[in-house]
């Protein structure tokens, strides 16, 4: 009879600052107001808001610019005013690929472009910056250093593009849903 062994999860209070292992930066903090996010290889360092006058909100995007991004079926991202955002380290280290066709497109002639800037040396995407978001950079949750964010200041509040979210995820709990772009309602 082969022995099973139960092993009971670690249970980890995510009303404070969590740092686990995630990629080779060690540096990452957060405080009341502002915290860090770090690319995988830790070249690239952001500081932001976490609320207040700089930080925008929260939000779930099942777009397909979104899937095809992050290689997976949705994006849990931030907004913040680009006034608010601080490249602590790398911003020399950063690339940027843009192009014109994206889900936001809305009016014949208008400026559509969504730049990304991803780390040069690991790729991990930090932001974006588009053309129907003057003055706003969307910054990827899973970028976080301090994971306990994930669950309180940065939990989503609006969930969009759910017209193309896979039957078969659930709807963001107590998020708003709007069948496409809820950022310009």
């Amino acid at each position: 009879m082969a022995s099973t062994t139960t092993t009971t999860p670690t249970t980890i209070d995510k009303t404070k600052p969590y740092f686990p292992l995630a990629g080779l930066a060690t540096d990452g903090w957060s405080t009341e107001d502002e915290a860090t996010a770090t690319c995988f290889c830790g070249a690239v360092q952001l500081s932001f808001p976490t609320h207040g006058p700089g930080f925008v909100g929260s939000f779930v995007c099942n777009c397909s610019d979104c899937h095809k991004l992050t290689a997976s079926i949705h994006a849990t991202n931030f907004t913040v005013y680009d006034t608010h955002l601080k490249h602590l380290r790398g911003q020399e280290n950063l690339k940027t690929f843009g192009q014109s066709r994206t889900v936001f497109f809305k009016t014949p002639g208008q400026d559509n472009t969504m730049t990304n800037y991803f780390c040069n040396t690991c790729g991990s995407l930090m932001y974006r910056v588009g053309a129907a978001f003057p003055g706003m950079s969307i910054l990827r949750v899973g970028s976080v250093d301090d994971f306990s964010l994930h669950e309180t200041k940065l939990r989503p509040t609006m969930e969009q593009f759910t017209k193309d979210r896979p039957s078969w995820k659930l709807p963001t709990e107590g998020a708003t849903q709007f069948v496409e772009d809820g950022l310009h309602v």
